[in-house]
């Protein structure tokens, strides 16, 4: 525990209530600055054209920050009556979402003539049906010099906290599958292994898995699995499952399969009491020279 927190641990019970709440909104706003940095350093949002995807109601790029098109899997009204009920989303500043992307590819969804010099993805990556197809997608539409900017959670400090990372051949086999939904596997090891994780308690070790609370069952998992495989139904979970070094570690292994055209520009670790990593990417053609960026990065790592 850190000595601020220890601090505030202290005077928290003597403090009005008001002055709680004060201290926790300038918490939460520095934090929310900081993530932002992290994820736009170096871009300079005013002068450049952007895509944002997914950014529901807490979009990182607004419209007077810079050009930015925000894509979702659906329209604004729709994205509003879904979570009318959820206490996490304020309503009302759900975005306007400007591209659906569904059954189309992305370049053809934000125009065919359409280049950007940046893509921002916040917790996107990891729903992915296809991955590979996915990030091939973002690719068409970056200028040259462009920058895909990716929040990742870590499966160390999340509800993925059981589950097993990520393997190249569950990657490769939605790819060829052309996966436009969560592959049967991972809709049942969601379901089965998905706990209710204090990231805290994760940071400092004191985490039984025995007492965790199931997010789902088996019994629902195997269900909803053969929905999917009966009708193509969509279910939404974490396909993809990642600490910063296995995201590193498999993206060294697409790259030497010609399978990924970025580079590895930045990759910065998950901090204390936090749950997620930052990734900055560049295009390029892939290969040997991609797969030793991400190589070099994977050895910086835990």
């Amino acid at each position: 525990m850190s000595v601020l927190r220890f601090i505030w641990r202290l005077i928290n019970p003597f403090l009005p209530a008001s002055l709680r709440e004060r201290i926790r909104s300038r918490y939460r706003a520095t934090a929310s600055d900081t993530r932002r940095q992290k994820l736009l350093a170096g871009l300079n949002s005013h002068d450049l054209s952007g895509v944002e995807i997914g950014a529901l109601a807490s979009p990182l790029v607004k419209p007077e920050d810079g050009r930015i098109l925000y894509v979702d899997y659906t329209d604004t009204a729709s994205l509003k009556e879904k979570y009318r009920h959820d206490p996490n989303v304020v309503n009302e500043n759900i975005v306007d979402v400007g591209a659906i992307w569904g059954s189309q590819s992305l370049q053809d969804c934000i125009g065919t003539d359409t280049k950007v010099d940046y893509v921002l993805a916040s917790h996107v990556i990891e729903h992915v049906p296809d991955l590979i197809t996915w990030l091939a997608e973002i690719h068409a539409i970056l200028k040259p010099g462009g920058s895909l900017r990716l929040a990742v959670p870590d499966r160390r400090y999340s509800f993925d906290y059981l589950r097993f990372e990520t393997r190249i051949h569950d990657v490769l086999d939605a790819y060829l599958r052309r996966a436009r939904v969560p592959l049967p596997r991972l809709i049942i090891e969601f379901n089965s292994l998905a706990r209710v994780v204090d990231c805290r308690k994760a940071w400092d070790g004191v985490l039984d898995p025995a007492y965790l609370q199931p997010m789902g069952t088996k019994e629902n998992g195997l269900s909803l699995a053969a929905q999917s495989l009966a009708d193509g139904s969509y279910h939404d979970v974490h396909c993809w499952v990642f600490t910063p070094k296995s995201f590193a570690e498999l993206c060294t292994e697409l790259a030497e399969l010609d399978l990924l055209n970025f580079a590895c520009d930045s990759l910065i670790e998950t901090a204390r009491g936090e749950l997620e990593f930052f990734v900055s990417m560049l295009p390029c053609k892939g290969g040997k020279a991609a797969a030793a960026s991400w190589r070099r990065a994977a050895a910086d790592l835990k």
